[in-house]
């Protein structure tokens, strides 16, 4: 079964093809016999009942400098000309990206759309990992620093401090356990963003590594051990931090038990889940997850591959 395939992500100029999960769904695509096109998601128009974007058909190959090919721009109609759409822009999770999800959502029951768009809207990262609070460290969501420093209070030592909505590691801040930073960083955070932060005691652990498992369709596909880099205590690779070889913990299965239903019921195909000490889950990653060309490296598996057969099953489902 051949499908023509839409992937609304950033510049294909700017990605790594070592490393890129994207890339990687992309020669899997190719390599089953589907057609792939490629569309910013600021081309997407509505009119009328139709859904439409400004795309470019591409072949991809794994090669430096010249890892894509690409036809004349055209409209593409994102019912009459497309089966799939894989919504792969990377975050932040902001109003931009709210309004993709809602006029992707339209075309429910006529083009799969995967990560299922209202699932995403209504799942990011660090807000749907709060509906698994029992594998939490002791969290904190809020905005007025008298809540911080009574959470501080109760939860003695060093903490971290985290944008809610948030990527890659980026603005993650550790507090010292005096937290004499904390006033300063509270106003910088207020002024960069208008939501409540984060904030969870520091895990020690850290230093053992951030486990991210990929689970497909609800089940696990693989994992890798995420170490950080000299001098950083943020393990993501984007941030310094390396990956190794890793297996689950028995915590590990269970928390991935739970979760597992919970995906599948809401779409969502591809998700990275972070785990930090074997049993502490962070986030829940459905945006945009990553990891899928290390966790292949280490384990000699095809993680694209099993994405896309519960890819073209749900697709079948759909034309059924």
């Amino acid at each position: 079964m051949s499908l023509r395939v839409a992937v609304q992500m950033d510049p294909l100029e700017t990605i790594n093809i070592a490393g890129d999960s994207s890339f990687a769904l992309m020669l899997a695509a190719q390599a089953r016999g589907h057609s792939v096109m490629h569309y910013d998601v600021r081309t997407l128009a509505y009119e009328s009942g139709r859904l439409t974007a400004w795309a470019t058909p591409v072949t991809v190959q794994r090669v430096l400098g010249s890892h894509f090919d690409r036809d004349d721009h055209r409209r593409i109609d994102l019912v009459k000309d497309v089966d799939v759409v894989l919504m792969r822009q990377d975050p932040p999770f902001d109003l931009s990206y709210i309004t993709a999800t809602h006029l992707l959502e339209r075309l429910e029951g006529q083009t799969l759309v995967v990560n299922d768009p209202a699932s995403v809207r209504n799942a990011p990262e660090k807000v749907f990992v709060l509906d698994f609070a029992q594998f939490m460290p002791p969290t904190l969501v809020a905005r007025r620093i008298e809540d911080v420093r009574d959470f501080h209070a109760r939860h003695p030592g060093d903490l971290v401090m985290k944008p809610l909505h948030g990527n890659g590691g980026k603005a993650v801040v550790r507090i010292p356990a005096d937290g004499s930073n904390l006033g300063a960083l509270i106003e910088l955070f207020d002024n960069a963003w208008v939501e409540p932060h984060m904030f969870q005691p520091f895990l020690p652990d850290i230093a053992l590594g951030d486990k991210r498992i990929v689970l497909v369709d609800g089940a696990v596909a693989g994992a890798i051990n995420r170490r950080p880099g000299e001098g950083e205590f943020r393990s993501n690779l984007a941030q310094g931090g390396y990956a190794e070889a890793t297996t689950l913990t028995a915590r590990e299965d269970e928390i991935c038990a739970a979760l597992g239903p919970a995906l599948r019921e809401r779409g969502l195909v591809f998700v990275g889940i972070d785990v930090i000490g074997g049993q502490w889950l962070t986030e829940i990653n459905v945006t945009s997850p990553t990891g899928i060309v290390a966790i292949d490296r280490f384990n000699g598996t095809d993680t694209p591959g099993l994405i896309w057969e519960a890819i073209e099953r749900r697709h079948k489902a759909l034309a059924a």
